[in-house]
């Protein structure tokens, strides 16, 4: 039956693995125009997809990039959606599960790289969709994901 829909041109039916395809092309055209956005602001990308851990694939930060301005490795979470609504707020797919996994991948790729100046977390999301309109951006800077430094008062000194 497949492959005489497919034949008659109607649209093949959507299964499992192509409905996951679709989100996996979403997902990368999403981080290739957030990618794009943040060059345009003067930073320059240094890895994307990093995986500091290859056993734990849940621990995965989209873009790391580089702010010469404030001399800065910026981590960068990327999130797509097909269009902005608004009953639902900005980063509403980051929760506090997603926050925890990415200071466990944010640490590790600092302590991998010894990394001894500043840093920070931002989100960009992107509305729209591949081959659409113009995509949407929304750049959350300076995200709450690492402790407050100042809560680390080396009181001996």
């Amino acid at each position: 039956m497949f492959r005489q829909m497919h034949e008659e041109g109607e649209a093949a039916p959507e299964t499992p693995a192509r409905v996951a395809n679709v989100g996996v092309i979403r997902g990368r055209w999403g981080e290739d125009v957030a990618a794009e956005w943040l060059r345009r602001g003067g930073c320059g990308i240094i890895e994307r997809n990093v995986r500091p851990y290859a056993r734990d694939r849940r621990l995965e930060i989209d873009i790391v990039a580089y702010d010469a301005q404030e001399d800065t490795i910026v981590f960068v979470e990327v999130k797509q959606h097909a269009r902005r609504s608004e009953f639902q707020t900005r980063m509403r797919s980051v929760d506090r599960r997603k926050l925890q996994l990415l200071r466990r991948a944010c640490n590790a790729w600092l302590r991998r790289n010894r990394w001894q100046g500043g840093y920070r977390f931002d989100v960009v999301e992107v509305y729209g969709e591949p081959g659409g309109a113009r995509p949407e951006i929304d750049h959350v800077k300076r995200v709450r994901l690492f402790a407050d430094p100042e809560r680390f008062v080396d009181w001996e000194n």
